[in-house]
């Protein structure tokens, strides 16, 4: 007998890393080697102390059931982030929200701006993209258009690739920038082109803004909000933001950020928020004051993260297609096409995902296939023949991985 279900969850697909467990189930990894992953994007440098501390000195506070919209104090901290880094000035009250981390903002989004009823309702990502996007799509009765990233424009998402008719029925349009796994920096002029489309056409632009700390220009990277103040939308209409501490400030567990934007949009997510039951515990709450309101933590953790690429990308960089990106703790490799004659793919590429299973086994280095983080889309998969590699674990772990990397393509 079937059980229950809503038919929508039948569209998904499994999720990059359950798609990876399975493949790699039957490899028999070498003893010889300890193993270490720069598989999934999950920061490991330690918690700051003054986190800790803030959670600790608020347990009393579990005792009361918070607000979905958040304390005052919370939203007043995230206001005065926002403008010491963007120098922007926005309406705690009306113009702000704390989320339970981003990921599920993301997912909840869709919930709240898609109209299902609407003939062909479209939501459009970048490709590759964070899967959450292409789920919170289908769950909402939309679905997805993808614009592949293109090598030659520093891997940034070719819009051209959405065509009028589509861009019609779009009703949300995921951006990600910094993007993962890619690294690259959306600059002023393409956010003119998106937002000059979300007026022409209606659909409302999510900007995934989850990398934003982690950067390595002389400049940290233009936000969505930033952008559209440059370009005379201060009223943010139809752009909400979404920022996390996850890699900011190294506490993917204690999942909290907040969007930003447009107050309409934020009023109805708030909506659907209260009765989803989304509300942040108070001792999250006080942490994250905590967090928003110290920058030297978030330097710190910048500057490991900068020291950690000018260890590792020289050691791969004769070996591999490396560069450093301009943001994010990702590299985004390509794998050299000499390759192909050990791990032929269907279309003379390399395959990415025997390539990676053959470095677990031989190597116990886990790496993300990155033909598992995109679609085939304008008969491509941007992502195969390539890999991703999250520098997340301590500086000498990543180099060590660097070194068995380089040793394995050597021996083929």
């Amino acid at each position: 007998m079937n059980t229950p279900h809503n038919p929508l969850l039948d569209k998904l697909h499994p999720y990059p890393f359950e798609r990876l467990r399975a493949l790699t189930a039957g490899v028999v990894a070498n003893p010889a080697y300890r193993p270490i992953s720069l598989g999934i994007g999950e920061p490991k440098h330690p918690a700051p102390q003054l986190i800790g501390d803030a959670l600790m000195a608020s347990l009393k506070r579990l005792s009361a059931y918070p607000a979905t919209a958040g304390e005052p104090a919370l939203r007043e901290s995230i206001v005065r982030w926002i403008s010491r880094r963007y120098a922007l000035q926005l309406d705690p009250a009306s113009q702000v929200l704390p989320v339970n981390g981003s990921r599920e903002a993301l997912f909840a989004l869709a919930q709240t701006v898609i109209d299902p009823t609407k003939p062909g309702a479209t939501v459009v990502c970048p490709n590759p993209f964070y899967q959450i996007y292409e789920g919170a799509a289908l769950l909402a009765g939309a679905q997805t258009a993808f614009a592949n990233s293109d090598p030659a424009r520093n891997y940034a998402a070719d819009w051209a690739q959405i065509d009028a008719a589509t861009w019609a029925r779009t009703q949300l349009l995921y951006v990600c920038s910094p993007g993962n796994p890619t690294g690259a920096v959306m600059p002023l002029s393409e956010w003119k082109m998106l937002f000059e489309l979300s007026d022409r056409y209606g659909f409302v632009i999510a900007s995934d803004e989850c990398y934003s700390e982690i950067y390595f220009r002389d400049e940290p990277p233009l936000g969505g909000l930033e952008a559209a103040a440059a370009l005379g939308r201060s009223d943010f209409r139809n752009l909400i933001a979404f920022t996390s501490l996850s890699k900011r400030s190294n506490v993917p567990g204690l999942r909290s950020g907040f969007v930003a934007g447009d107050a309409a949009i934020i009023k109805q997510f708030l909506l659907y928020r209260t009765y989803h039951g989304s509300a942040m515990s108070p001792i999250v709450q006080a942490a994250s004051i905590a967090a928003w309101d110290d920058e030297a933590h978030v330097v710190a953790n910048r500057a490991e993260y900068r020291d950690k690429f000018a260890a590792v990308t020289p050691v791969l960089s004769p070996h591999l297609e490396v560069a450093l990106p301009d943001a994010g703790f990702y590299l985004w490799a390509a794998l050299p096409a000499r390759l192909s004659a050990h791990f032929p793919a269907p279309d003379g590429a390399v395959d990415d995902v025997a390539f990676s299973l053959g470095l677990l086994g031989q190597y116990n280095v886990a790496v993300l296939p990155g033909s598992l983080l995109a679609r085939e889309a304008h008969g491509v998969n941007p992502g195969a023949g390539r890999i991703r590699l999250a520098l997340v674990a301590p500086t000498s772990e990543c180099l060590e991985a660097a070194h068995r990397i380089a040793a394995y393509l050597q021996s083929l």
